[in-house]
């Protein structure tokens, strides 16, 4: 079993080196060498107590503490014999038997089991100790350190990194002789005889019958009938064609020597293989005696130096006597190296071109036609403005609007006529205007500096009026905030102008202003307010709060939800949608901008509009993603605002290359359908001024036109 076993360590190593790297198997290496050192030793001392028998029974007997006796009653004589066998134990045999407690009983330091090292290799640690804890990785040597130790150390070529159990192994002389054998395909031991002499298992002595006295068959004296039988079968199958005999191929004797590769045909079934091109091959004239008519004349020779480079001939024809006249060619090298190198670095490959139409990549959109009406001409300009029209506001019936402008004042023209019913003088650039939603409550805020107003238009009828005289009433001026150390806004009542109104002053200046949906509530963004840059007044209390929530980043503008209570906030990176009941954050939309400009809020509440600074407009389903559904390149420049129309499915954005994008945005009640996204038309007319062009654009409540303000003081209307 031993001699078995030695006989198995070449078989594994040459297993090894079919399913191992030559890495894993120089691991191997050490431990295949002491196990046959272990079953070396072994066997030299079974042979030993095989040959003494008695030695090791009176040894073992000394140690029972009994002493043996013949069938007589006496002491046998052996005790000679006895310290005798303990004199011719060997100082090998005694290590040997020390060596059951070396370190070949010390257990393999990994705990990894079968699994590949390959999955350690990016890690700081090969295993789990008892614990649980990461065995970390020894540092190992570089290069340059390896390389000075091998310098100095004589013995460092012994030195076997052990990569499974992470240690540095140092052979022995015995060891290294192993391997030497062991590579050269002999038994790791030098006493071991591959060919031993046959040794008969079976005792012949006293034998009288063989093992099988069992006369020997018919059929191994008969032509096997089967056999007949199969080869008739391939005999039929080859006459009848079913099988084919491969043919030599046969190597044709001549080649074109001109002609292309013959290995290029194997290789032309590959995608990207272009035969290289063949040089053009020589003609008459560049033989050593053309004919006449192939040589150029002087003249002819002397105006080709007065031509360009690339378009004097490369070769003027020459004629000589002889071949042996023919003096070498100049550049010879010269060509042959570009040609060398053309060969190597110019790339080839095929350019496959797709035979497909144009007009089949493009979405199957509905036609224009279709979906009107929507606003295409300007069909009237309210002129009146000194400075650039920053904001405009729809009133709720549709009859008037508002006009904020940067000379600071604030104009209500009728939308019909264009007429210009009043002017109110602010004294600061007007930043945004907004009007009541509800038609009963025609007051209009208005965002300049750090003062939010709040004017009375005196629209509407005695009624209405004397309620919003009520509303726009402060009994005592004073501040109103959450908290007595530091007012959030000071309620002012403004008497310099001959209709009501209060000031909201803030400590910032305040850039955007929207109202709730019921009148009562408006929200005002200051974006270096810090933790006071959104807040939310009520106007029938007098009340003024801080939103519940910490901003992350610079607020750009705030949307109420057209239906619900959900608070939109957008930044300038990313919107976050909050709910002002349960006060906490329902979703956050990742824009994916440089840098958010403005947002709108579709009228069903699920659809949100982005325009950014880099000209860019997102369309978010907030059932579908938190990503965008659409991101739309249209225009060159900054988008100013965006839009959604309250009744047709029509949105716009204005930007500052002085023109407006109309599109339909179509929101299904089937969840299962996408909204259906068409641009329609491109509106122009508004003139640059200061690099501004269209800084606002809103949509009538209730017909589909749309408004411009532009920075050349003008405020147009876009009708179908």
């Amino acid at each position: 079993m031993r001699i078995t076993l030695m006989m198995e360590i070449p078989k594994i190593m040459g297993r090894g080196k079919r399913t191992r790297s030559l890495e894993k198997r120089v691991l191997l290496v050490p431990v295949l060498i002491r196990m046959s050192l272990r079953m070396e030793i072994l066997r030299n001392l079974s042979c030993r107590r095989r040959h003494s028998p008695e030695k090791v029974t009176h040894k073992s007997t000394r140690y029972m503490g009994s002493v043996k006796t013949n069938n007589k009653g006496k002491l046998s004589n052996d005790h000679a014999q006895i310290d005798d066998g303990e004199s011719e134990i060997s100082e090998s045999d005694r290590r040997a038997e020390e060596s059951d407690s070396s370190e070949d009983e010390v257990p393999s330091r990994n705990t990894i089991g079968d699994v590949p090292l390959e999955w350690y290799r990016d890690e700081g640690h090969i295993g789990y100790d008892v614990k649980g804890k990461k065995i970390k990785k020894k540092e190992r040597q570089d290069k340059l350190d390896a390389f000075l130790a091998s310098a100095d150390d004589s013995k460092n070529w012994r030195k076997i990194h052990d990569e499974y159990n992470d240690e540095v192994v140092e052979l022995t002389k015995d060891e290294t002789r192993l391997i030497r054998r062991l590579l050269k395909g002999k038994a790791p031991h030098s006493g071991f005889d591959p060919y031993p002499d046959y040794v008969d298992f079976f005792k012949w002595d006293d034998a009288k019958h063989p093992l099988s006295n069992a006369p020997e068959p018919k059929r191994r004296f008969i032509p096997s009938k089967w056999e007949a039988k199969k080869v008739a079968k391939y005999v039929r199958a080859l006459r009848e064609g079913l099988i084919k005999l491969d043919k030599p191929k046969e190597e044709p004797r001549f080649y074109n020597l001109w002609g292309d590769d013959p290995n290029s045909k194997d290789r032309a079934g590959h995608l990207a293989y272009i035969p290289a091109p063949k040089p053009k091959l020589p003609g008459h004239e560049e033989s050593y005696n053309p004919s006449l008519e192939y040589i150029p004349t002087q003249e002819e020779i002397n105006s080709y130096q007065l031509m360009y480079e690339e378009d004097r001939p490369k070769f003027i024809p020459r004629r000589y006597t002889s071949l042996k006249s023919v003096p070498a060619y100049e550049n010879a090298v010269n060509d042959s190296f570009e040609r060398c190198m053309d060969l190597y670095m110019s790339y080839r490959a095929w350019k496959k071109r797709l035979n497909i139409d144009p007009e089949s990549l493009k979405p199957k959109l509905p036609s224009r036609k279709d979906l009107k009406p929507y606003p295409v001409t300007c069909y009237l300009e309210y002129r009146g403005h000194e400075g650039a029209v920053v904001s405009i506001s729809t009133e709720a019936s549709g009859q008037w609007i508002a006009s904020g402008s940067a000379d600071g004042t604030v104009r209500i023209w009728e939308v019909e006529t264009g007429r210009c019913r009043g002017v109110w003088t602010i004294g600061e650039p007007v930043l945004c205007v907004s009007w009541n939603p509800l038609s009963e409550l025609p007051i209009l805020a208005i965002a300049a500096g750090q003062d939010v107003l709040l004017i009375n238009t005196g629209m509407g009828n005695e009624e209405d009026q004397e309620k919003i005289k009520e509303l726009l009433q402060v009994e005592i001026s004073g501040t109103a905030g959450d908290s007595d150390e530091q007012p959030l806004v000071s309620w002012l009542q403004d008497d310099r102008h001959k209709h009501e109104a209060i000031i909201l002053r803030h400590f910032k200046t305040v850039t955007s202003v929207e109202w709730h949906r019921k009148g009562d509530y408006l929200s005002t963004v200051t974006p270096a307010g810090e933790s006071r840059a959104i807040l939310i007044h009520q106007l029938s209390k007098k009340i003024t709060q801080k939103i519940p929530f910490k901003l992350h980043g610079l607020p750009v503008s705030s949307v109420f939800h057209p239906s619900r209570s959900i608070f939109f906030v957008s930044t300038k990176k990313n919107i976050r949608v909050y709910d002002l009941l349960k006060h906490k954050l329902i979703k956050k939309l990742e824009t994916g901008l440089r840098e958010v400009s403005s947002i709108a809020i579709h009228p069903q509440g699920d659809n949100v509009i982005v325009g950014s600074r880099e000209g860019k407009l997102c369309w978010f389903d907030m059932d579908l993603s938190s990503q965008p559904y659409k991101t739309l390149q249209c225009h060159s420049k900054d988008i100013t605002n965006v839009a959604f129309h309250r009744s047709y499915p029509l949105f716009a954005s204005c930007s500052d290359d002085c023109t407006a994008y109309v599109f339909h945005g179509m929101v299904y009640s089937d969840f299962n359908q996408n909204p259906l996204i068409v641009p329609l038309e491109i509106l122009r007319g508004h003139v640059n001024s200061n690099g501004r062009g269209v800084l606002d654009c809103k949509f009538h409540p209730r017909q589909p036109w749309l408004f411009t303000a532009g920075a050349d003081s003008v405020v147009r209307l876009y009708c179908h």
